[in-house]
């Protein structure tokens, strides 16, 4: 039976370390910089000889399909950030907290099932005059892809990422309009949501308040997605008026990937559980992370990846040191992005994935 396993691999010449999971045919990196006075172009420069180096050590075949560069300035770096025709791409200003310019996930498929298709849409933004409008319209634009491939909202996405420049203020904003649209789609609470993450972040573009990525897959059925609750630790999302799933499971044949939304310290009564105490709310949200991977039949060895959010960059010494005692071989990246209420001093999702044995459906 397939596990995952975890590797460390260093580019001293880079100033680059790799932290990767594998999963059989599955491997996510997160990959950053050691050397913080390096200048960007010669730290960007590192990161994309480092992807290289990785691809020659993964087994023949392994594709990159999907990329996230964390970065501490977008603006300005853009033009050191590679364009790519094959490899879908996020960029989102999130300065990681190591104090490099650059940090990057990286995920990495060998051989993947034809029946399949995992679509990936990135940078989804609009340059309508406020946050409501700008939600509005990447929603219909994201509805219209979808379309086209003859997918939708409700059967086919399992998973967006919604960066919101100057989250304490325009957050609401994009809520309402999200919550609007998923009526519109037949999403409600007698139904389901989608798997979700809702943070600080900015794009390329100054005037670009709301960001979206999104992943949906092509080829599966609705048995194959169970939607999670977590329900010891949590309440529903639309009893506090958000509209996003805790978890998403998706099955296949041979294995089951868990996507588990932006995670806090918060009780079944939608509260806030430690305020001002970073340590606590950091064991409270591995706890209710723990929950959700449970009810999925998953533990926390089973993740391949974890991102966590700060929202004070005073934080982040007590924080790295504290998953590097507890995960300390998890592939993993600590990035400034406030989160969606100001009381939540840290936010945390995970991808994980189990092996299983499905018959009635096709492998990964």
């Amino acid at each position: 039976m397939n596990e995952m396993k975890y590797t460390e691999i260093n580019y001293p010449d880079l100033f680059v370390k790799v932290k990767l999971s594998q999963f059989d045919k599955e491997y996510h990196a997160i990959i950053e910089g050691n050397n913080t006075r390096l200048n960007a172009a010669t730290q960007y420069a590192n990161m994309e000889n480092a992807v290289g180096a990785l691809q020659n050590e993964l087994p023949v075949g392994s594709k990159l399909i999907f990329k996230r560069y964390f970065v501490s300035d977008a603006i300005n770096h853009a033009p050191l950030l590679p364009i790519s025709d094959t490899v879908t791409t996020s960029i989102v200003q999130q300065p990681p907290l190591n104090g490099t310019k650059v940090t990057l996930w990286a995920y990495f498929v060998e051989n993947s099932n034809p029946h399949y298709k995992h679509i990936f849409h990135t940078q989804l933004h609009n340059h309508s005059e406020d946050e409501f409008t700008q939600t509005e319209e990447i929603f219909e634009a994201y509805h219209s892809e979808l379309k086209k491939q003859r997918l939708s909202l409700a059967d086919n996405c399992i998973r967006t990422w919604i960066f919101v420049q100057g989250v304490d203020t325009h957050y609401a904003g994009m809520v309402k309009a999200r919550k609007l649209h998923f009526y519109k789609q037949g999403l409600t609470e007698h139904t389901h949501y989608i798997a979700s993450t809702g943070i600080e972040g900015k794009y390329l573009h100054p005037g670009t308040t709301v960001l979206m990525d999104a992943y949906a897959i092509s080829g599966i059925v609705p048995e194959q997605i169970t939607y999670i609750k977590g329900a010891s630790h949590f309440s529903p999302t639309h009893k506090y008026g958000v509209t996003f799933e805790r978890a998403t499971a998706v099955d296949y044949g041979d294995r089951r990937h868990i996507f588990v939304s932006g995670t806090a310290s918060i009780d079944n009564k939608g509260q806030i559980v430690f305020p001002l105490d970073i340590v606590k709310q950091v064991e409270r949200t591995l706890e209710n992370i723990s929950v959700l991977l449970a009810e999925g039949g998953a533990e926390m060895t089973d993740m391949a990846q974890l991102i966590v959010y700060l929202r004070d960059t005073a934080d982040y010494a007590v924080v790295s040191d504290y998953l590097d005692q507890h995960l300390p071989a998890m592939p993993k990246v600590i990035v400034w992005a406030p989160v969606c209420r100001p009381g939540w001093l840290v936010e945390m999702e995970c991808i994980a994935v189990k092996a299983a044995d499905n018959a009635d459906y096709e492998v990964f």
